[in-house]
Order: structure tokens, then C-alpha cells, then sequence
């Protein structure tokens, strides 16, 4: 009913950058906060930065700083500038929008940090 489509991960080394982008309808971005969560084998599903229609951001304090999230109404999608890696920001990266308390999630991209 919500799909959300993710894009824009890969591999980078440790310090390095990726832009992940988030669409979704023009409804959904118009009327709920969007966020973006990742998740590494063996560990819940955390947030990373969520954006609502009015431009409010929030982050996790882990990313504080290295991390920017952006809205682009014209496409339809949710930004994550991601800078400065760390291995530990290896994980795949979903993009998800909760309505009443169900979570809609789209397929995830993949972000690898290594050397």
C-alpha cells in the first residue's frame, strides 16, 4: 500500500561518503514523516535520521554531524547524505514511514564500510 524504494548504497572505504535517496508518492511525502533506519545482522532496527513534511530533522547521536537528511518534493524523495563512514554504519539502510503503528518499509539498500 506504501511502497517506498531505496537507492544509492554501496561500498565505501572508512571516511567515505554515499548519498542513499528514498521515493515514495507525493502523498506520503506530503503527509508523514519520512525516515531512514538501518539494520546489521544480529541487531534491531534503528533510526537514523527522519525528516517530516515541515523540514523538522532529528538524528541518532551516532551520526550527528556526519549525516544529513533532505526532502525533495519535486522528485518525491528523502535524502541521506552520509559522510565520514564507519565501519560501523555498515548495515542496509531502509527507508520507512510509520502510519498509526504500523511501519511501512521499502527493500533496503546496502551500505558496506571496508578498507
Amino acid at each position: 500500500q506504501v511502497p517506498l524504494v531505496e537507492s544509492g548504497g554501496g561500498l565505501v572505504q572508512p571516511g567515505g561518503s554515499l548519498r542513499l535517496s528514498c521515493a515514495a508518492s507525493r502523498r506520503i511525502f506530503s503527509m508523514y514523516a519520512i525516515s531512514w533506519y538501518r539494520q546489521s545482522p544480529g541487531k534491531q532496527r534503528e533510526l537514523v535520521a527522519g525528516i517530516t513534511p515541515g523540514g523538522d530533522t532529528n538524528y541518532a547521536d551516532s551520526v550527528k554531524g556526519r549525516f544529513a537528511i533532505s526532502r525533495d518534493n519535486v522528485q518525491n524523495t528523502v535524502n541521506l547524505q552520509m559522510n565520514s563512514l564507519r565501519p560501523e554504519d555498515a548495515a542496509v539502510y531502509y527507508c520507512g514511514v510509520k502510519i498509526g503503528v504500523r511501519d511501512y518499509w521499502g527493500q533496503g539498500t546496502q551500505v558496506t564500510v571496508s578498507s
